[in-house]
């Protein structure tokens, strides 16, 4: 594929919710444009698009994927984009690479959550937005229906420039409202042109009206002139309608059977004659080294700026970067300069890419998107430059991942296999988390939803070879005491030879929450020696890290050592660790251990309609309400404390409550005591896992 001057580029990023048919629109523009001799199918398990085997086993796209097409001397880089929302973070990269969007709404659905989740992201990135209603030819398909379920979520804004020839099995083509032209199809990829049939004028013009009403309202000129003549030219409409998407104003409604590639000719010239090209948008502003901020335009001949918005990691060509050159040209054997991370890279190959084939290109000028594979250190996120003048545009704003599950190696010579499978897979994924956790030592995985660890889990077993057993995450409950008590830790044995000797008093109290450990010695007269008074509080502290009761880490607590016994030849530094764990022991048992739970601070963003379901919820939860106030597009904010063995599967359980239309974010804010009942509970099953009951 030749290099195009960015005018003659289109950058579309398609979106909408899982089924609605992105990925055989994909197909069938690949199909229609010649790229591809045969339509693949994804029963099939042959498309362009998911090629992924854990996409073919599950029939929906898991990741993004890039399919260039040429049409009418126009390079079109169609983004399919994952419908389903635990991959919402490849729309979000998508959104950031393209200069356009078009919305995939299925005719027999409607618009689905995920079409309004990707409508809200487009809208905050000020994008041109059209929209193809698809699967014309279903059984119970509307137009009418659909096309009003679109009016009543995203407005006025949403005008048709197509109507459908016929619904469901009677599907015979479409109705262009700018031309006044109808397009009928049989077996060819293209339609065929005739006149309006004359059964659809009185239908058809209804619509033109409210196509004519959303022009005028774009521009104060036309507006002035349809109310005062009350029409609008073909040439005014035409231009009103490009001009309208453009400034993301109107969002032009057209019609389309993937599947039997019906209408996708009429979409793709609908594409490349009125979609923005990348030389139309406003320049990108960019970050110097000294925090500067400048403007890079869409020059070919500028200094190199591309912006790296996918990582794929391929167990055999190694790390594949698709990036977006917004400034300059990136061309092969050359060395650019990542100005995130600091460090020079040496570009080999330079190629587009097509579901999984690279085809190479002699260069990736402003505008166009391309790959490059084998880069040492550059990721999803960063910007490429030029040493000489290094800049960095803006990161790639990501959903927090917040459900959590504790992974481990099936085979314990696995450690150091799965550190790098999932330094890879983050690479490929970056809302994708893991953490060790010090509380309870659990390596955590840290995911949008359980489809999304469930095809990680997979991708590491299939691309790297390692196996791992998911668990739930262990909740990071600490320990600490109910009351001020005092105990003895005796530790002797003299049964002939070298002995040990060690008698501790230890006094414990418990301190406030946050406060941490305190050791006090208040020995005098030398009943234990200076040397081993350290070692007491050694024994302490490593029977306070391990736990006395759950295994769980002993806090906020103050140990005073105020007495104690020794023998000059028996007493070690061992025997008086050993007896200050076992005066701590002892101490636990008299006072009775307290357990301590994690308690979060919780935002919830809601449509109103939710929100008496999502407190009830949260109360249900044992959370406790702070507040609620507007956030703005219709939603309310949340804000609430609840303790986070409550929240583990809250992801979930809020996906399932609001049908995914709400989100929510998390963060830990204090501990608190559990309840006496739900304690016991607590230490019984840890007792359990233990192997003590």
């Amino acid at each position: 594929m030749n290099a195009h001057d960015a005018r003659a580029i289109r950058n579309v990023a398609l979106v909408g919710h899982s089924g609605a048919g992105k990925t055989t629109l994909t197909e069938a523009l690949l199909f229609v444009s010649g790229a591809l001799t045969r339509m693949g199918k994804i029963g099939e398990g042959n498309t362009v698009s998911d090629h992924d085997p854990e996409e073919i086993r599950r029939g929906i796209s898991v990741s993004m994927s890039l399919a260039p097409i040429e049409w009418q001397g126009v390079k079109i880089n169609i983004l399919d984009t994952p419908g389903y929302a635990d991959f919402i973070g490849d729309v979000h990269g998508a959104i950031r690479a393209s200069d356009a969007c078009l919305f995939v709404v299925s005719a027999v659905d409607g618009v689905e959550v995920q079409t309004e989740a990707a409508w809200e992201l487009a809208a905050e990135a000020g994008l041109p937005r059209a929209i193809v209603i698809n699967k014309l030819d279903r059984e119970r398909a509307s137009f009418e229906r659909t096309l009003e379920d679109l009016v009543r979520a995203f407005g006025t804004q949403v005008a048709p420039i197509q109507l459908p020839i016929g619904e469901e099995h009677d599907l015979a083509g479409l109705v262009d409202l700018l031309s006044r032209k109808a397009y009928r199809y049989g077996t060819a990829t293209t339609g065929a042109e005739e006149a309006w049939p004359e059964d659809l004028v009185a239908k058809a013009e209804p619509y033109r009206e409210r196509l004519a009403d959303a022009v005028a309202e774009t521009d104060d000129a036309l507006l002035e002139k349809y109310l005062d003549q009350g029409e609008l030219s073909e040439e005014e409409i035409v231009r009103g309608v490009k001009a309208g998407l453009a400034q993301a104003k109107v969002a032009p409604v057209l019609v389309a059977a993937a599947d039997r590639h019906l209408g996708v000719d009429r979409l793709a010239s609908f594409v490349a004659d009125a979609f923005p090209s990348p030389a139309e948008r406003a320049p990108v502003t960019v970050r110097t080294k000294g925090d500067e901020e400048r403007e890079r335009a869409c020059d070919p001949a500028g200094p190199l700026t591309a912006l790296v918005f996918k990582t794929v990691s391929d167990p055999y060509v190694g790390r594949i970067n698709l990036f977006r050159v917004w400034s300059g040209t990136l061309r092969p054997d050359s060395s650019v300069f990542n100005a995130t991370k600091n460090t020079e890279e040496r570009v080999g190959q330079v190629f587009t890419m097509r579901g999984k084939d690279h085809e190479n290109v002699p260069e990736v000028p402003a505008g166009d998107i391309g790959a490059v594979a084998k880069l040492s250190h550059t990721t999803t996120g960063d910007t490429l430059s030029v040493k000489s003048d290094p800049v960095t545009l803006p990161s790639i704003a990501l959903p927090e991942p917040l459900l959590a599950v504790a992974i481990a190696p099936k085979t314990k010579g696995d450690e150091d296999k799965l550190s790098t499978a999932i330094a890879r897979i983050q690479e490929e994924d970056p809302t994708l988390h893991v953490e060790r956790s010090p509380e309870t030592h659990e390596t955590v995985l840290y995911g949008m939803g359980e489809a999304h660890i469930d095809t990680m889990v997979e991708r590491m077993k299939r691309k790297f070879g390692v196996e791992v057993v998911t668990s739930p995450a262990h909740v990071p409950y600490k320990e600490t005491f109910k009351t001020k008590v005092q105990a003895m830790g005796r530790h002797v044995k003299q049964s002939g030879g070298h002995g040990q000797y060690a008698i501790a008093y230890i006094e414990v109290e418990p301190l406030p929450r946050g406060t941490g450990f305190e050791y006090v010695d208040k020995i005098f007269g030398g009943s234990i020696p200076n040397q081993f008074i350290p070692s007491v509080e050694k024994g302490v502290v490593k029977t306070m890290h391990e736990g006395v009761v759950t295994r769980n880490p002993m806090v906020d607590v103050r140990v005073t050592l105020y007495d104690g016994k020794f023998h000059p030849v028996d007493s070690s530094d061992m025997a008086f660790q050993i007896a200050g764990s076992l005066a701590l022991k002892e101490a636990a048992a008299k006072a009775g251990i307290a357990l301590l739970e994690p308690i979060v601070k919780v935002e919830v963003f809601t449509p109103e309609s939710y929100m008496g379901d999502i407190i009830g919820d949260l109360n249900a939860k044992r959370g406790r309400i702070l507040g609620m106030e507007s956030s703005g597009g219709g939603k309310q904010v949340i804000r609430a404390l609840a303790p986070q063995s409550e929240l583990t599967r809250y992801a979930i359980d809020l996906r399932s409550m609001t049908h995914g239309r709400a989100t929510f974010a998390m963060a830990f804010d204090h501990y608190e005591e559990v309840p006496s009942h739900l304690a016991e509970k607590i230490i019984a099953a840890a007792r359990r896992e233990g192997g003590e009951g």
